[in-house]
């Protein structure tokens, strides 16, 4: 089991945001995110132990199949690959 970084804000749904410490993307969408206020939790999977990533990998590529990053999930229901600022504002409602 792993643990999420939450960060506090507004409750807009289960916002987890998938990423990696040095990639200036996944940057890009938790700084958006946190500029907008929202709640949401996140895990820079570079930083796991070897047994621990795969298990993250392994729930990564249920949503997404490259297990690219940034990987938002929204909901248990949606997800938003990739720095994509309307997509992201659009399913949060704004």
């Amino acid at each position: 089991m792993y643990t999420l970084t939450r960060v506090e804000g507004d409750r807009r749904g289960e916002v987890v945001l998938y990423a990696l410490s040095t990639c200036v993307w996944c940057k890009k969408t938790k700084q958006l995110l946190t500029d907008m206020k929202v709640e949401y939790s996140y895990i820079f999977v570079d930083q796991l132990d070897r047994k621990t990533r795969d298990e993250v990998e392994e729930e990564i590529m249920k949503w997404n199949p490259r297990c690219s990053f940034p990987t938002i999930v929204l909901n248990k229901q949606k997800c938003i690959v990739g720095y994509q600022e309307a997509d992201i504002k659009g399913a949060l409602g704004l």
